[in-house]
């Protein structure tokens, strides 16, 4: 009888001739970027060797500390993060992730070092938050990856051009044709006009998600929102640009109000269904949503030739574009998108067969009355 051998590992640090199976603190050693668990308390329970490189501590010296505390962790305006407590979405139970935000944390030199701090609770079986693990990265590296703000300034600005060439040519038109023009010629230009002018609001508010999003300012106005009605709003929007926009909303009638800031979440259909028109059709679109444990979902298919592979990874990166279909904007809708449903406590993931098109879905807590009174 011969014995499979190929599932046994020797954890990292045993020694020769051990087989275990790994371990998620096994695991967490493996990965270059600082990770530390924390109990319902706040106080540090674990954390890998790259946290202590780069917080320069040793373990026994935060094991059992409180980690606003011990570490000083400050936001992006230079204020002191409360000791014990948590973000007040994660009294939701839908919420699970902790959208990406810059915190500075003080070394046990004394010195600051500022990270992209981003995680998920840990919630017991009634929903509450057990603890938490934490990602770190070194803010100096993440930002060494990114493109120059001359970089951006430019993108944004090739795109500013064509709406206000728009809005400039049709308004000299109507004023020095007023008398000439028909009522519906009229009508029909100032539309087109109000169009563009919001397609430059849209660019300008794209413009400044990105700063609020990279440094953690971006304030949610949370209230409850009929998705249903928005997204209907969303659709006769998007026909304005798009005439043969052919979209069926899908919402249960019992759907349940989600708890989100409405304009963030428009913008974030708007996006996903102008994507859906751009690289798939404007033909047989479908905007669905659905609820459970808690989550509303809402997933946006169309009928396009799908998304490959190799593109389905890169699709929410910034200033992406693919190369086919009609390609516009800034490239940034996605990742703003990413970023804002992150914020809400939610996800946003991309789904495509070659030649079945492709599925954009993300959740957002519902509205739950009795934990809106306690926050």
């Amino acid at each position: 009888m011969t014995i499979d051998r190929t599932a046994e590992r020797r954890a990292p640090g045993a020694p020769p001739g051990t087989t275990r199976a790994p371990t998620l603190g096994d695991l967490a050693a493996l990965l270059p970027d600082a990770v530390v668990a924390l109990d319902a308390e706040g106080r540090v329970a674990e954390l890998n060797d790259a946290a202590r490189l780069l917080l320069g501590y040793t373990r026994d010296d935060l094991l059992g500390e409180v980690c606003a505390e011990r570490l000083e962790p400050r936001d992006g305006d230079g204020n002191r993060l409360a000791a014990g407590c948590w973000h007040p979405s994660a009294r939701l139970r839908s919420v699970r992730a902790m959208a990406e935000q810059p915190v500075t944390l003080r070394r046990k030199d004394g010195r600051d070092v500022v990270v992209r701090l981003t995680g998920a609770y840990v919630r017991d079986a009634a929903g509450g938050v057990a603890g938490a693990v934490l990602s770190l990265r070194d803010a100096g590296r993440h930002s060494r990856s990114g493109l120059s703000g001359i970089e951006i300034v430019s993108t944004v600005s090739h795109e500013l051009r064509s709406p206000l060439t728009s809005v400039k040519g049709y308004t000299s038109l109507v004023l020095n044709r007023w008398d000439r023009l028909r009522d519906d010629q009229k009508r029909l230009m100032l539309e087109q006009v109000n169009h563009d002018a919001d397609r430059v609001t849209r660019l300008i508010t794209e413009l400044l998600d990105i700063s609020r999003l990279e440094t953690g300012r971006l304030v949610l106005r949370r209230q409850p929102v009929d998705l249903a009605r928005l997204a209907a709003a969303v659709v006769d929007k998007v026909r304005l640009e798009y005439p043969g926009l052919e979209a069926a909303t899908e919402f249960p009638a019992d759907l349940p109000k989600a708890y989100a800031d409405p304009d963030k979440i428009e913008q974030v259909l708007t996006n996903l269904v102008e994507n859906a028109c751009k690289y798939g059709s404007p033909e047989g679109l479908t905007i669905r949503g659905a609820v459970a444990a808690g989550e509303i979902s809402v997933a946006v298919a169309d009928r396009g030739e799908g998304i490959p592979a190799e593109d389905l990874t890169r699709v929410f990166t910034k200033f992406f574009r693919r190369a086919v279909g009609r390609p516009s904007g800034s490239g940034l809708g996605l990742w703003i998108s990413r970023g804002l449903v992150e914020l809400h406590g939610g996800r946003l993931v991309a789904e495509s067969a070659p030649g079945e098109g492709s599925t954009f879905r993300f959740g957002l807590p519902a509205l739950d009355l009795d934990r809106l009174q306690e926050l």
